[in-house]
């Protein structure tokens, strides 16, 4: 089983065509999905499309591009709609200093928020970083050093060595998507060569970033499978290693999610 731990099923949802979605998944053995919310004002949303679908369940958070005009200050909105069962994360939040659609001082107070909840919760934290690694982990480790850990994963991870060591050394995991596939993602690969599998997962981003050979094509959860192949190369194990090892990490990091019956 493949566990896809980042999807945005409610973009997929506007092409009408999203039980075909889910199906597909589900017959490429993909056994979880998480849909990510980015904006609390879609929150609802997202939630609805979790309780359709046994499999799937969802975040609550505000994206880095949206703190701005809906991110929040304090814990609180994120804690009382976590407290739905079938909320499994905190996120997706953290800095994107690469298209800055929200000001980075508007950035950083709703991140440290979602840090927050997170701890108060024990929900993992699903942090967003684009061209903006230093600041990431000073405020990472400032809001650690203040307050205790917190759970959380790096998604998408596309940085290099220093961004994985301290995530690592923050006891956080790193979620792979389908850029670890494209052929110009040498120095990413060699990152994630050097991470312990114990610590990584998978995911797809869907609909963006679809891996190859679908590089191009919208994005969708039944293509983890590609990003789970590529992963297994770069860390010499098999693919059925490679898909129970990232399993195993979900569950152990999104500890809420139901673990499918053993048939």
């Amino acid at each position: 089983m493949l566990v896809d731990s980042h999807c945005h099923l409610d973009y997929l949802d506007k092409d009408g065509d999203l039980e075909d979605v889910v199906a597909r998944a589900r017959r490429a053995g993909v056994g979880r999905m998480v849909t990510i919310c980015t904006k609390l004002s879609e929150f609802e949303q997202v939630k609805a499309i979790a309780a359709r679908y046994e499999d799937v369940t969802c975040s609550v958070g505000v994206h880095p591009h949206e703190a701005g005009t809906e991110g929040v200050e304090g814990p609180e909105p994120l804690v009382e709609r976590a407290e739905d069962p079938l909320v499994v994360g905190i996120g997706e939040t953290g800095l994107d200093y690469f298209y800055e659609h929200s000001p980075r001082a508007a950035q950083a107070v709703s991140f440290r928020a979602h840090i927050r909840a997170a701890r108060i919760t024990g929900l993992p934290l699903i942090v967003h970083a684009r061209d903006a690694d230093d600041d990431t982990v000073t405020l990472l480790r400032e809001e650690q050093a203040a307050g205790g850990p917190f759970p959380g994963v790096i998604h998408c991870f596309t940085a290099g060595p220093d961004l994985a060591r301290a995530a690592l050394e923050l006891g956080l995991y790193i979620s792979l998507a389908g850029i670890v596939t494209f052929k110009k993602a040498e120095d990413l690969r060699r990152t994630v060569s050097e991470v312990p599998l114990e610590r990584l997962l998978v995911e797809t981003d869907s609909p963006y970033l679809a891996p190859m050979p679908n590089r191009g094509k919208r994005n969708e959860p039944a293509f983890v499978v590609h990003t789970a192949a590529k992963l297994a190369e770069i860390k010499g194990v098999s693919a059925e290693e490679l898909a129970a090892a990232t399993s195993e990490n979900f569950f152990r990091l999104f500890n809420r999610v139901e673990r499918p019956a053993v048939a």
